[in-house]
């Protein structure tokens, strides 16, 4: 089972640290995958969920990327990322599922079981997860 820490939690949602680049480094630490939020503006990779928030190097996201999930929160970031054959990006918004550039089936909250996909936040509506590959949450250490 492939575990993966939404934007860095690992044991409940904390908003002031996801996506900060030091919060990912622990959670990469502690053995997780984690799932980040990336924007391109300016000729610069950004994370942060809702705006550009922390500025990274594409050395970041080369450095961990057996460990990182993508989600490209613009246009421009899935461009960029896709150039980069290492990255595992994706793009979605409210899609039931969407393909990972590595192939992975990433399924939104609710729409389980999907054999061999990354169940999103489970816990949300007691998704069966019998038939997953991964799964996605702000408390994924409560399913190592």
């Amino acid at each position: 089972m492939i575990l993966i820490s939404h934007r860095g939690n690992i044991d409940g949602r904390n908003i002031l640290l996801e996506n900060n680049p030091d919060y990912i480094k622990n959670a990469i630490n502690l053995e997780f995958n984690v799932e980040i939020d990336v924007w391109y503006s300016n000729n610069t990779f950004w994370l942060g969920h809702d705006n550009p928030e922390h500025q990274i190097g594409l050395y970041f996201l080369l450095a961990n990327s057996d460990k990182l999930w993508c989600h490209a929160k613009n246009i421009e970031a899935i461009v960029e990322m896709k150039k980069e054959k290492d990255l595992n990006c994706f793009w979605h918004q409210e899609d039931d599922i969407t393909l990972t550039s590595k192939g992975h089936i990433w399924a939104y909250p609710g729409k389980q079981p999907i054999k061999n996909s990354i169940a999103v936040m489970p816990e949300l509506y007691n998704d069966d997860v019998s038939k997953c590959i991964g799964i996605c949450s702000d408390n994924i250490k409560k399913y190592k």
